[in-house]
């Protein structure tokens, strides 16, 4: 049989093509940032809040600064801290956070929350509390389960979640971290706790990314010793932490107190890690190109509607964050009809207000929607006009 040489290279040439346009047509392009986080130690604070930023350093905060996750809708403890999203393999978003409200205690926790979306404003949400769940077992004496996070393992084919422990029984004399993998529908963790790693000091705030040679990262921050901060392990094998490479030195670029590092991946394809400068009011965003060395970039004052404490970023694409900017938009706009005086209102606006602000509440609380949005904004403008 002969074979068309030419023909063969031109099909292979072609195939390729269409193999590279089908993954560009996969792969969603990313267009600005989102950030999650709270915003101080009150219980009115411990909420989940977003902003949104083009270029990863410079943020503007959603619904003007108000939460759009509110805690005692979600949480054990009507307040929840630490919040970490993660956009999945499968097309939802994940988010994980401490069920904690700090007025009861640094030793108050007892668990976390668990929520999933499709769409980054309606989440399903559930609660994992460890006196429950493992109850006549040592981690029913949690009183710290701190800072989750979750991280897609591809070698079994689930959600990892890891965090630190802490236990009043001395079973756990010092914040460890474990982890668990989460269930199907992620409303649940499965089996007890297992050691992700054990640095035989108290460890905290862990934050893993991958590199694109599948390179582990491993940001945590150290609690005792002379000086605590952000370190880093580079690892091969997520569960073998023998084999892990603990770096020199500490990662963040100042003198100041840091806590609640998180990483994430910039448009140019380089890195930035961020962390709470919490003793002196503001957020540092720093840049590297190899997830080794940190520069600064900016310091962010916390200060008026952006105030955030621990939190973590994700890319969003040009159509997640007009659907964002629509929710935010019209929940403001409902917060502003609420508190109008009543000379600036017709005697039209002034009988229907209650009527119509119970509609657009109807509109956010229902599934995410840009087009339903758009169409509330209209009955809106039409309302003012009468």
């Amino acid at each position: 049989m002969k074979y068309n040489l030419k023909k063969i290279a031109v099909a292979l040439m072609v195939g390729t093509a269409a193999l590279t346009s089908a993954q560009a047509k996969s792969t969603p392009k990313y267009t600005s940032y989102l950030f999650t986080y709270f915003t101080g130690n009150a219980p009115a604070q411990e909420q989940i809040r977003y902003a949104l930023s083009d270029d990863g350093w410079t943020w503007n905060p959603l619904n003007n600064g108000n939460p759009v996750i509110a805690s005692d809708s979600i949480a054990l403890k009507k307040a929840v801290r630490d919040p970490h999203i993660l956009r999945g393999e499968d097309g939802y978003f994940y988010q994980v956070v401490t069920d904690m409200a700090s007025s009861q205690g640094w030793a108050s926790n007892r668990g976390m929350v668990l929520l999933r979306s499709k769409n980054l404003i309606n989440w399903e949400h559930h609660t994992v509390h460890f006196p429950e769940k493992y109850k006549g077992t040592n981690f029913a004496h949690v009183t710290r389960v701190w800072a989750p996070q979750t991280i897609y393992d591809a070698s079994v084919g689930k959600y990892m979640v890891y965090y630190s422990l802490l236990t009043d029984d001395g079973s756990i004399p010092y914040d460890k971290v474990y982890y668990q993998y989460a269930n199907a529908d992620f409303s649940d963790l499965e089996g007890e706790p297992k050691v992700l790693y054990d640095t035989g000091d108290a460890a905290i705030d862990t934050d893993i990314v991958k590199d694109d040679n599948g390179d582990y990262h491993i940001f945590f921050k150290t609690e005792n010793g002379r000086q605590k901060g952000i370190k880093q392990f580079i690892a091969k094998d997520l569960h073998n932490s023998k084999e892990w490479k603990l770096q020199p030195g500490f990662c963040q670029d100042t003198n100041e107190a840091v806590e609640g590092a998180g990483v994430f991946r910039l448009h140019d394809g380089s890195w930035c890690l961020m962390y709470d400068c919490y003793g002196a009011g503001h957020y540092q965003f720093c840049k590297s190109a190899d997830l080794m060395t940190f520069k600064r970039v900016q310091d962010t004052k916390t200060t008026g509607a952006f105030t955030p404490r621990h939190g973590t970023v994700i890319a969003i694409t040009a159509e997640e964050e007009a659907l964002l900017k629509a929710w935010s938009d019209l929940s403001i706009e409902a917060e502003h009809l609420a508190k109008r005086s009543v000379p600036t209102l017709t005697l039209y606006q002034l009988e229907n207000r209650e009527a119509i602000i119970k509609e657009i509440k109807a509109t956010l609380n229902g599934e995410a929607s840009l087009k339903n949005y758009q169409a509330m904004q209209i009955r809106l403008k039409a309302f003012y006009t009468k």
